[in-house]
């Protein structure tokens, strides 16, 4: 039922302010949010993943284990390289969360709004770290009947970045992909569709156990970056997969080189020798930053490559509406399936701004994910 749209709405959420002085301040706030018009719906936010795109607005590189942490409320020092990198923001209270999901309580006069009315909607509309949040009807990914908010939470930053990945593929012209860190929830949903589609997908992960996992998971190629035997292993991967394609979500040290002076090897062995490398495009994606460090290459991999960065919002933007909604479909069709994510804990606003939770989440460990439950 369609809450009182003749007043306004009241709820809370998590803004992130830098100040002139170098000190970060997040903190609950109260808002009011105006009777929705038009298009615009109010969704009561029921589950928001705190995503690692999320954390670098959230705090940055801000010094979180020195910070003071009150009632709903950090403040801490960000580094002055950073302050002036971030001039643009500062004075700024910005609200923060990609992505999320929940009840539709209030809809404007369109007719697709009030069709939303009770129904449960997936959206990524930012701000999502709130109890309330007004969006446009014809942004959102309806539910099916059976889906719950907290499954729907994640339908669009991790399913559509991991759908992204192989229609770059294609329209580049690979025919493989290797993938960082892939023991994450977005790696796993890159390995079920690449298993569906038929794509020679190339896991690097970080430890044994997560290289287990994996297997257990039915992945065929999968190397473990802390073995002795990585670049033995990952230039055999290379071999049987022909993959020339890389999205790396460390960016940080020496990974993307070395990835790129395998496929190197590889392209080169049996061939005559050229002092510019062999002729096979090699190409590295960098999207994200879990190692926030310097890119380092060590130039070992001939003039045939390439190293970009990639990101979710800007390739959503190269595709026609046909296109686009293809690829939600799949995932609303898909969703407790192919695109299933996995949380390690659930914990409300307030707890999401104490400092147990922050330094473990802002670690941004692989399998290590939280989930916001803003209502909760």
């Amino acid at each position: 039922m369609q809450e009182d749209r003749m007043s306004d709405m009241r709820g809370r959420r998590i803004l992130t302010t830098l100040q002139e002085d170098s000190r970060l301040v997040v903190e609950l706030a109260e808002e009011s949010l105006p009777p929705p018009t038009g298009h615009d719906v109010v969704v009561r936010v029921e589950a928001a993943p705190i995503n690692p795109s999320d954390l670098g607005l959230l705090f940055g590189p801000a010094d979180l284990d020195n910070a003071e942490y009150g009632d709903g409320r950090i403040v801490a020092t960000m580094p002055d390289g950073a302050r002036r990198a971030m001039a643009a923001r500062v004075g700024q209270a910005m609200p923060v969360g990609n992505e999320g999901a929940g009840t539709v309580v209030a809809a404007g006069e369109a007719a697709d709004a009030q069709a939303l009315l009770g129904k449960t909607i997936a959206c990524v509309a930012g701000g999502m770290f709130a109890q309330y949040r007004t969006v446009d009807a014809r942004s959102v990914i309806e539910l099916p009947d059976n889906a719950t908010a907290e499954q729907g939470a994640s339908a669009f930053v991790n399913p559509l970045t991991a759908l992204g990945f192989v229609e770059t593929m294609r329209r580049d012209g690979h025919s493989a992909i290797v993938h960082t860190a892939a023991a994450s929830n977005l790696g796993q949903m890159l390995l079920r569709i690449t298993k569906e589609d038929g794509v020679p997908l190339v896991n690097i992960v970080r430890s044994p156990t997560q290289a287990a996992m994996m297997k257990d998971m039915g992945a065929e190629h999968v190397v473990d970056s802390s073995s002795d035997d990585f670049k033995a292993h990952l230039v055999a991967a290379l071999k049987a997969t022909g993959a020339t394609l890389a999205f790396d979500a460390i960016g940080g040290g020496t990974l993307v080189g070395q990835i790129l002076h395998a496929m190197e090897q590889v392209a080169s062995e049996g061939q005559e020798y050229s002092r510019y490398g062999s002729n096979s495009r090699k190409q590295a994606y960098i999207y994200g930053s879990l190692d926030t460090g310097p890119t380092i290459l060590n130039r070992s991999f001939g003039f045939s490559w390439s190293v970009g960065g990639w990101l979710l919002f800007p390739f959503l933007q190269s595709l026609d509406a046909a296109a686009l909604e293809q690829l939600r479909a799949r995932v609303r069709d898909n969703l407790t399936t192919t695109f299933a994510s996995q949380y390690k804990a659930r914990i409300s606003l307030e707890d999401a701004l104490k400092r147990d939770a922050v330094l473990t989440y802002n670690a941004r460990r692989t399998g290590e994910k939280y989930l916001l439950l803003p209502n909760g």
